[in-house]
């Protein structure tokens, strides 16, 4: 059988893992040791639902939207397209081209998160049009590589809000610097969190 090339497209979490400002920092540590217990080590951690790369329930920005043990699986195991958008400070649907066929995730690369052990200063800003395009396409889950689809400072979240009402789903803090525009095999599985709005992923593409 034939192995697949697999690309982590994921934020490795550790101490140096940047927590969106205010948030909770990630934490790990052995809670106990082989030495302690006989036989295993254990470990813990602490940190965001929000954390290095992750996807949004609706919940997060809508109190009547679905929690995370509710998304429905076949969203993030998907046929999705990288799209470069680099060097746009804003992005719209004119932007984007026609999805190649059968695609149902756009993930967009726009290498702006240059040191991934600081939060960034600036992102582009993601147009609401966007939101109404992927509905009109069938793509229904957005990935950027940066850490919201909404700028830091939003309390209106605008794309967030976008997204909801056209029942489309977000994935953020992707890495996608090393990965060439083109079509792929997605994989980013939340956490079964019950009623929680957010999950850390292990996001994957392959061929």
């Amino acid at each position: 059988m034939k192995t697949k090339e697999i690309f982590d497209i994921s934020m490795e979490l550790n101490t140096k893992t940047p927590e969106w400002p205010g948030d909770r920092p990630f934490e790990y540590s052995l809670s106990v040791t082989k030495e302690q217990s006989g036989s295993v080590n254990v470990g813990q951690f602490k940190t965001s639902t929000h954390m290095g790369t992750h996807i949004d329930a609706p919940f997060h920005y809508d109190d009547n939207g679905l929690t995370i043990e509710e998304m429905p699986l076949e969203i993030y195991l998907s046929t999705a397209q990288v799209i470069d958008v680099q060097g746009l400070k804003e992005i719209s649907s004119n932007d984007l081209p026609q999805p190649a066929e059968g695609v149902t995730t756009v993930l967009l690369k726009s290498c702006r998160w240059v040191d991934r052990t600081n939060f960034p200063e600036s992102w582009p800003v993601f147009d609401e049009s966007i939101a109404g395009w992927m509905k009109e396409k069938g793509i229904r889950l957005l990935g950027v590589d940066v850490p919201s689809v909404d700028q830091e400072t939003s309390k209106e979240l605008p794309m967030h809000q976008a997204m909801n009402i056209n029942e489309r789903y977000i994935l953020e803090g992707i890495v996608l610097d090393n990965i060439d525009a083109g079509v792929y095999q997605l994989a980013a599985l939340p956490l079964k969190i019950k009623g929680a709005e957010g999950s850390p992923v292990r996001a994957v593409l392959y061929k």
